[in-house]
């Protein structure tokens, strides 16, 4: 993945890129599909349907089990990854590009101070993995 300073994260391993006029793209970061292992199934969230920051919108499902992805902003849902349906494996293989999940309008910008930047963010798993004996 590019380093793009205009990417956050989640503390649930979800990642938000943001895009132009109020538009974040989302997903779930590459730590996280390490420890789902291969992705079966993704369900994305309605289009126009409100969410709340760290709100349940969509559900991943994997050879392993089935995890909860909540929304890293809150908003509305303008464009959800339709390509998941039929090839959910997009998510393991490219998880900030062609696999992501969902696009949020966001309504409040405020909200972005409360995620992490990508060195915090790298610093935050490499302590898991620390604490994982990893």
């Amino acid at each position: 993945m590019t380093t793009t300073k205009n990417i956050y994260f989640t503390k649930n391993h979800e990642w938000v890129l943001l895009l132009e006029d109020n538009t974040a793209r989302m997903g779930i970061t590459q730590y996280a599909t390490e420890q789902l292992g291969d992705i079966v199934f993704v369900e994305v969230p309605e289009l126009s349907s409100e969410t709340a920051m760290e709100e349940e919108i969509a559900t991943v499902e994997s050879v392993k089990s089935a995890s909860e992805i909540y929304a890293p902003l809150s908003g509305t849902v303008t464009s959800v990854n339709e390509e998941l349906e039929d090839s959910p494996e997009l998510v393991n293989e490219a998880p900030y590009e062609a696999g992501w999940l969902a696009e949020i309008h966001y309504t409040d910008t405020d909200e972005i101070s409360q995620l992490m930047n990508q060195s915090a963010y790298d610093a935050y798993v490499k302590e898991l993995k620390e604490e994982e004996g990893q």
